[in-house]
């Protein structure tokens, strides 16, 4: 799907056997989103299609553009003239007819932006730079409010006598929108206007000078440059005049306030009343239902623009051309804010999310990491002084995904309720979530090349645990110690049951053991716990800042209908004569896939040691409690 820009439409010929209109094809003028389009930079092969409305597959005649110029680029536009009876005849009268009873009042280029072409003004809106346009069309609601049909002229006497000198009988020649009719814009919007068409006169001048193969210009040049000039002056002169307006009426406006609670400022949001991650699920749904055409799917995405309308952007955008990883051009679009939010969403759920502190690493990129120090003592007078030396190694992460198909049957799919959407939403997050989990801490889950990382705790130092929670700490905190591992951030990942009956723990006066420690986990004494039924019996002390994560930030979402699946969660690599495969198609089932690429590894050796078959009693002021309790009785003495 390609962009468009609207601009003004002029009839100039009603011949009966040669239909032309002409006028301007785009202009410089920002549009009712303060969007700016710079025609110098736009290219084009002559001719282009004319189309009604946008619709590639109904053109209705052809289109030769001008040489650009700063004030815009012109075009004039042949309708041609059908005999034979049929769809195409009533296609082209209809259109022609359209604009002779005036109900067809604009024109819209349709466009691709180039490689690093557009870019965003102060104001957030775009101004595009570079640009292809592929076609030109006949539009009834133009974007630029200016964008309407202001001259209708015939070379024709017999139709101008029998059609009247306008639509409406008017003589006057003059633009519509100089007559007023146009909206009326506040003085915040006329400098953003005339800002943006100073820059694009300027832009202009450049280009001219740049052009130029001697100390002189030819003549028209001279001309375009000096007219260009003495427009830019008069728009210093009345953005002067503008600004001093500007500020005479916020001096003079009436501020309102908002009565605040007492001690906190107010704070007012409006967002859509749906759950995080509800977009997401319903773009994915969306490609489904319509078999991957985005274009049918864009459409299908409408019946939420109440709610979630960006899935429609995000939809829309997917179909232009370019590439979503061009930063300059899809990736700027709102696609990945869809998938950031199912990411959001799903770091939370995990503990990878909860971990505060991680060494975050780009793929493939050596890291080095240093594995011992230097030899450092007491040197007495004219004595040598020791050579020292310190070790360092390297560290990469290389490309390794997490995936994962769910099965869903064609009714649940078109969510026909919104409880529909929370069951893919539900069994997606938790899915990849306890996935992740348990290969980030399982010691039993190995390193397997080209496939997947092992585990922090794969061959870390381990030790049994005791039944006194404190002891344990303090044993994993003296590792960190004994290793020279800073303590400082160090996270303890256990089960959701070990932290409850940590936080069922209490001193002899009643005052809790571990304050600020819950079945969510918490903090203690600085030090960070994060629970996670993937930890099971054991008890994991890690340095974050020695734990090396890649994370590309995305998650692909691919659905298919046709294809025949091994509907195990441990399928058979690679198939073989026995292996049972399930038709979706047949079953009237959909398979959606979701993959994120991620990956981690220790820096240290020890930045990792866990505890083996921790199961902390509940009851307090158990024998387990009494070093914390001694201490708490010797000082209430």
């Amino acid at each position: 799907m390609l962009d468009h820009a609207h601009a003004i439409l002029t009839v100039k010929s009603a011949s009966p056997s040669t239909r032309r209109i002409a006028g301007i094809a785009t202009t410089p003028t920002p549009d009712r989103a303060g969007d700016v389009l710079d025609p110098l930079g736009a290219t084009f092969t002559n001719p282009i299609p004319l189309l009604l409305h946008h619709d590639k597959e109904r053109p209705i005649g052809i289109v030769t553009l001008h040489p650009a110029t700063a004030a815009g680029i012109a075009f004039e536009a042949t309708i041609p003239t059908i005999d034979e009876p049929g769809p195409l005849r009533d296609r082209v009268e209809e259109a022609w007819q359209s604009i002779k009873a005036g109900l067809i009042t604009g024109v819209s280029i349709g466009y691709r932006v180039l490689t690093g072409g557009m870019a965003r003004l102060q104001s957030g809106a775009a101004h595009i730079t570079r640009t292809e346009i592929c076609e030109l069309s006949l539009v009834t609601v133009p974007a630029n409010m200016y964008a309407t049909i202001h001259t209708i002229k015939s070379l024709d006497a017999a139709y101008l006598a029998a059609t009247g000198p306008t639509r409406s009988g008017d003589t006057d020649r003059s633009p519509r929108f100089a007559r007023g009719s146009a909206p009326v814009m506040t003085t915040s919007e006329k400098i953003q206007n005339f800002e943006n068409s100073r820059a694009a006169k300027v832009a202009r001048m450049g280009t001219i000078m740049d052009q130029a193969t001697d100390a002189t210009l030819p003549d028209d040049r001279r001309e375009e440059y000096d007219g260009l000039a003495l427009d830019v002056k008069d728009i210093d002169e009345h953005l002067t005049r503008s600004r001093e307006l500007e500020r005479l009426q916020t001096a003079s406006a009436t501020r309102i306030v908002s009565p605040a609670p007492t001690g906190r400022a107010a704070s007012v949001s409006i967002k859509p009343n749906v759950l995080p991650g509800t977009a997401f699920v319903r773009a994915a749904c969306a490609k489904l239902v319509c078999n991957g055409n985005l274009h049918e799917a864009a459409e299908y995405a409408k019946r939420w623009d109440a709610t979630t309308p960006e899935v429609g952007l995000y939809l829309k955008a997917a179909i232009a051309p370019g590439t979503t990883t061009d930063p300059a051009w899809a990736g700027a679009l709102v696609n990945q804010q869809i998938a950031n939010e199912f990411l959001e969403l799903l770091r939370p759920a995990t503990i990878l999310g909860k971990i505060p502190g991680l060494r975050q690493v780009p793929f493939n990129t050596k890291v080095p990491a240093q594995t011992g120090g230097g030899t450092y003592g007491w040197v007495g007078e004219s004595k040598p002084k020791p050579v020292t030396k310190l070790a360092f190694t390297t560290a990469s992460l290389g490309m390794s995904k997490a995936a994962g198909i769910i099965v869903l049957t064609e009714e649940l799919v078109r969510l026909s309720s919104p409880s529909a959407e929370a069951l893919v939403r539900q069994d997606m997050i938790a899915g990849i979530a306890q996935f992740l989990d348990a290969q980030f801490i399982d010691p039993a889950v190995a390193a397997v090349a080209g496939v997947n990382p092992a585990s922090i705790t794969n061959g870390a130092p381990t030790a049994a645990a005791t039944a006194s929670p404190l002891a344990d700490i303090m044993g994993l905190i003296n590792h960190f110690a004994a290793n020279s591992i800073p303590v400082d951030g160090v996270t303890f990942i256990l089960s959701a049951v070990n932290a409850l009956a940590m936080s069922f723990r209490t001193n002899p006066d009643g005052s809790p053991l571990f304050p600020g420690v819950s079945i969510n986990g918490g903090s203690y004494k600085g030090l960070t716990f994060v629970t996670s039924q993937a930890a099971g019996a054991n008890v994991i002390a890690l340095q974050p800042n020695l734990i090396l994560y890649a994370d590309d930030g995305g998650v692909t979402i691919d659905a298919s209908r046709e294809a025949s699946l091994q509907m195990d969660s441990a399928p058979t690599s690679p198939a073989d004569a026995t292996t049972v495969y399930v038709s979706l198609w047949q079953t009237n089932n959909v398979g959606l896939r979701a993959e994120r690429f991620v990956n981690w590894n220790r820096a240290n050796a020890n930045a990792v040691k866990y505890l083996t078959g921790a199961a902390y009693p509940a009851p307090a002021g158990t024998a387990a409690d009494a070093p914390e309790a001694d201490a708490a009785r010797a000082h209430k003495r």
